[in-house]
């Protein structure tokens, strides 16, 4: 029976060491880029517009009428009369086919293939937002491990402390209050820990869904992280213009704009067709024939109030989106700056806390641990001590997650993915 236990406790642990797999942030972005639905849902509308816009060089339906032509209301004409002479009326088929304009087809057909590269930018734009989420939860993700591996070693060196201090009340040399604080400090950083592990839970949650996949997946994430220098990025109009999707959609509507005002540049030029009918006699009436060209003339002033219209309409709109997309540039340059100005403060503030805060209190905490040990300190003291490394590591833990945080969002306004 134990084999067989051993045997299948050896299998789960497998299997868990199977699937829960290790992944790197690159990971995560190309799943999301493969697999979360609007990625695909931007891909189908933009095969919609390309199969749309095949069409735009058909001609126009031709049109097919029948019935009777010039035929009098008394039937007894349509026959011969008695002098023989032919009856009167006739049965026509007629079919009206207009010639494609070319020009036309051409600045229609440019339009419609301008409208799937407004829709690739916008889903590239759509990606840059599901990535800054997901590099927040991985940051987010990280400095929770980093915070819980800390209570960890805190926890030991408080364990330490409570036992010591229990084997000192027993042999009458410490204080019982020292001792119920530094138990209930043991029992605080359990609950820190239950919140740091839910956190952590939510986090995968998170990252589960933007990579489309069972949210209950159990994977781990590679605790490093880098923290890049923009300190000699020039943030101007030109990078923005260069980098930003949805600058370069606003940039592609813009050209579809222009090619829609050809389009009805073009749809105000003549346009032609033929008419051709064929009229069966009655009565011995000699069958006739009709051809005639057709010429339709949508300049004329009061046929082309709607097309010239739309062109001023169409340039106004341009105007509209040329000054959207330089507020946009411009707002994007002075979020920019801004975030990297935060980005340098809190940069010098992680220096003065690995630099000096941090490790001047951990030499106060092990001058009072030295201290405790020799019984010239107090338990108080130590703990003090301890509780105020402690909160500093975790404070200085809370301030780089500010700063992957300020990074997330000044990528995602560059763009960077």
């Amino acid at each position: 029976m134990k084999p067989i236990i051993s045997l299948c406790l050896l299998i789960g642990a497998f299997h868990q060491g199977a699937t829960a797999q290790t992944l790197k942030l690159t990971d995560i972005l190309d799943t999301i880029r493969r697999s979360h639905p609007s990625v695909k849902m931007y891909d189908a509308e933009i095969r919609s517009m390309d199969a749309a816009a095949k069409g735009a060089h058909s001609w126009m339906a031709p049109e097919i009428s029948t019935g009777f032509w010039m035929t009098p209301y008394n039937v007894n004409l349509w026959k011969r009369d008695a002098s023989g002479a032919a009856g009167m009326g006739q049965y026509m088929i007629s079919g009206e086919q207009m010639f494609p304009n070319k020009k036309y087809n051409d600045a229609n057909a440019a339009y419609m293939e301008s409208l799937s590269s407004v829709e690739k930018e916008n889903k590239n734009a759509g990606l840059n937002e599901l990535f800054a989420a997901a590099k927040e939860n991985y940051n987010s993700w990280i400095v929770i491990q980093k915070k819980i591996a800390l209570i960890e070693e805190d926890g030991r060196l408080l364990q330490l402390m409570v036992t010591n201090a229990e084997t000192r009340y027993k042999n009458g040399l410490g204080k019982i209050s020292a001792y119920y604080k530094a138990t209930a400090a043991l029992a605080n950083l359990a609950n820190l820990r239950v919140m740091l592990e839910n956190d952590a839970i939510q986090r995968r949650i998170a990252l589960n869904t933007l990579m489309h996949r069972d949210r209950s997946t159990a994977f781990s994430i590679d605790t490093a992280y880098t923290v890049s220098d923009y300190s000699a990025t020039l943030f101007d109009s030109t990078l923005f213009y260069a980098g930003r999707s949805d600058i370069k959609a606003i940039d592609r509507n813009i050209q579809s704009v222009y090619l829609k005002e050809q389009m009805e540049k073009q749809s105000l030029a003549p346009q032609f067709g033929v008419q051709f009918s064929h009229m069966f006699g009655f009565g011995g009436l000699p069958q006739q024939f009709s051809l005639m060209g057709i010429m339709r003339i949508p300049f004329a002033r009061w046929s082309a109030r709607e097309s010239k219209a739309n062109i001023e309409s169409l340039r106004w709109k341009a105007v509209s989106l040329e000054g959207q997309k330089e507020a946009m540039a411009n707002e994007y340059a002075g979020m920019a700056d801004g975030i990297r100005q935060d980005m340098a403060a809190k940069q010098r503030q992680l220096q003065l806390f690995e630099k000096n805060i941090i490790p001047a209190l951990r030499k106060n905490y092990q001058s009072m641990l030295l201290g405790y040990e020799q019984n010239t300190e107090e338990l108080f003291a130590l703990y003090d001590a301890w509780e105020t490394l402690n909160n500093t590591q975790l404070e200085y833990l809370d301030q780089v997650q500010q700063l992957l945080s300020l990074q997330v969002n000044l990528e995602k306004i560059l763009e960077i993915k």
